[in-house]
């Protein structure tokens, strides 16, 4: 019996189906590196802006800034639970995944923002000098929300840009207005942008 031989192994051309596969593997991953994050969720946008709303009314509340504090980080924790579960639930119906490489772009670029806030809100809040507090949330949100958006629809980065101008006037307004400008950029924002996303995004 006749040995077969592998002409690819012996140097010979690949075949033209051998060719047309990895042409095709090259096309979808050049696509999918290029691509844009499409999986922010305009309803879990909207939803995170109503509890935002009532942590603010919550916070206004409370007796003392550890309670006010606690208020607005379990409001984070809630808030960010509903965000991923919501951009979870849009990737599965469009049959995509969170784990893309748009959508790990997006995680990199969102992450280290929020990693500062974290940071500069336990050193003010050690220091007691909480004043600066909502800016600090305010700004550093909106510039991860920017530079995640550069790989999103343009609608995010937008959001990202007001909630920046946002901390910014928080900065420099007094104190007390805090909590207000709070409820403004996780409340109000978040769901003007949620239900913009959701209405020309497909939810």
């Amino acid at each position: 019996m006749a040995e077969t031989v592998d002409v690819r192994k012996d140097g010979a051309p690949p075949s033209l189906e051998g060719r047309a596969e990895e042409n095709l593997r090259f096309i979808r991953e050049t696509m999918e590196k290029a691509g844009t994050f499409t999986d922010v969720s305009g309803w879990g946008t909207a939803a995170v802006g109503g509890t935002a709303l009532a942590a603010a009314w919550l916070a206004s509340r409370a007796q003392t800034f550890q309670g006010w504090l606690g208020v607005w980080l379990a409001e984070a924790l809630l808030a960010s639970l509903l965000g991923f579960s919501a951009m979870a639930w849009k990737s599965r119906r469009a049959g995509s995944s969170l784990l893309s490489h748009p959508g790990r772009r997006f995680a990199l670029s969102l992450a280290p923002p929020l990693a500062a806030g974290a940071v500069l809100t336990a050193a003010l809040a050690r220091a007691g000098i909480p004043g600066p507090i909502p800016g600090v949330w305010l700004i550093l949100y909106g510039a991860g929300v920017t530079t995640a958006g550069a790989f999103s629809v343009r609608v995010v980065p937008a959001m990202g840009i007001c909630f920046m101008a946002l901390g910014a006037a928080a900065l420099f307004t007094p104190p007390g207005w805090g909590n207000a400008l709070l409820a403004a950029g996780f409340g109000g924002l978040h769901v003007v942008f949620g239900f913009w996303i959701a209405r020309r995004y497909g939810g």
